[in-house]
């Protein structure tokens, strides 16, 4: 399938009702509303494609973008193109679910989350956290340093309630990634939780909710899912 293939696809599939739900989420126009369960049949049938991936993803349609980082081959990205992915990420669907998600696929997935988390950009600091959740949640503990992730776990305690906003959610995520799928750090997590506390995070202009992430730490306990690995990261 070529890219004009692929974006009459992807047009067909499209639901008024989940393009309601990515606009308010903070899509913008050009966009489809495709469900991105729908998009599996037509990602079984081209499987990776870098060069097509490319051309999806410059379209700057966001369903389209979504499907590049299905079929793209993380392994043959260098860092110039995450960065050039991440430039054009513009809300936290991209940066955390489509760039963060394949570039935690790559060889070079923590020396490039670990630029992001400190450039001091929002979305680039969320997919930096974000891709540090993906690569915990699915790769073996002895993949990890554990100092480094402990580190990581006291800037998140002394930095997090003065981030920026998608940042604070990531981060949040990070600390209930670790005492969840890191076990080596669990005690040190829920500790760095209890200190936390709640985090306050703004969701338009007229309202604000809190992140508790001692709390979702202590369901999954209850739930048995310490331990927690997923098999594949992407669709």
């Amino acid at each position: 399938m070529d890219l004009e293939m692929v974006m009459q696809e992807l047009e067909a599939l499209g639901k008024e009702r989940t393009k309601k739900i990515y606009l308010s989420n903070g899509a913008h126009e050009p966009l489809f509303g495709v469900a991105t369960g729908a998009m599996k049949p037509m990602a079984r049938k081209i499987k990776i494609n870098q060069p097509l991936a490319e051309q999806l993803y410059a379209t700057g349609n966001y369903d389209a973008m979504y499907f590049a980082g299905v079929i793209a081959d993380p392994k043959a990205m260098t860092k110039a193109d995450f960065d050039r992915w991440m430039d054009s990420a513009y809300f936290y669907m991209l940066s955390d679910y489509v760039v963060a998600v394949t570039l935690s696929e790559a060889d070079i997935a923590q020396e490039v989350a670990d630029q992001w988390i400190t450039s001091g950009e929002e979305l680039r600091m969320s997919a930096g956290w974000s891709c540090y959740c993906w690569l915990l949640g699915n790769r073996p503990d002895r993949e990890f340093s554990e100092s480094k992730i402990a580190t990581m776990l006291e800037a998140v305690k002394n930095t997090i309630h003065n981030s920026p906003e998608r940042a604070k959610y990531a981060m949040n995520q990070f600390i209930y990634t670790v005492a969840t799928s890191y076990l080596p750090l669990h005690d040190k997590a829920v500790e760095i939780a209890k200190e936390v506390g709640p985090v306050k995070v703004q969701k338009d202009k007229a309202k604000s909710k809190f992140l508790h992430a001692f709390d979702n730490i202590q369901k999954a306990v209850s739930k048995g899912q310490l331990g927690f690995k997923r098999k594949h990261v992407r669709c």
